[in-house]
């Protein structure tokens, strides 16, 4: 099964009782596009991180891979990580219910403006492969956002 839905509120990290979804914008489009919820300026050479208000429920066997549109990477905004990697695990963890962030990067020398209900990346879901003498993985994830190895 796969969806996006609200996190919880106490999980929200804006004062916003209307999440916006991410939804394709044609019926042939890869990408889901995801939306502010809030007003923020990108300083030229700053980073900011915006949390959607958005978790995402997905097979074991797929990842959903985040990267910024071309538009915004046409201005000099792109992912501070390159491309944003979500294992199905994110979904529900107990630091931040899942909530998709955003860790936008302003390479140019210009301000960059993200109003309310803009879109700021977008999100493809992918099957992946394992290799067949993997050793058995007993690990299990205990937060959320840049947690993988704490």
């Amino acid at each position: 099964m796969r969806k996006f839905e609200p996190v919880s509120k106490e999980f929200k990290k804006y004062n916003d009782d209307q999440v916006k979804l991410p939804v394709r914008g044609t019926k042939t489009a890869v990408c889901y596009d995801f939306f502010s919820p809030v007003d923020e300026v990108l300083h030229a050479g700053e980073r900011k991180l915006i949390f959607t208000n958005v978790k995402a429920k997905f097979n074991n066997d797929e990842g959903l891979f985040l990267a910024v549109r071309s538009s915004m990477g046409a201005k000099g905004i792109m992912l501070s990580n390159g491309v944003g990697i979500i294992e199905s695990d994110y979904y529900g963890n107990p630091s931040n219910d899942g909530n998709l962030g955003f860790l936008l990067y302003n390479t140019s020398d210009i301000p960059y403006e993200i109003h309310k209900g803009d879109k700021i990346g977008q999100g493809f879901f992918a099957k992946f492969l394992t290799v067949d003498n993997e050793e058995e993985i007993t690990t299990t994830r205990k937060g959320g956002f840049g947690s993988t190895n704490k």
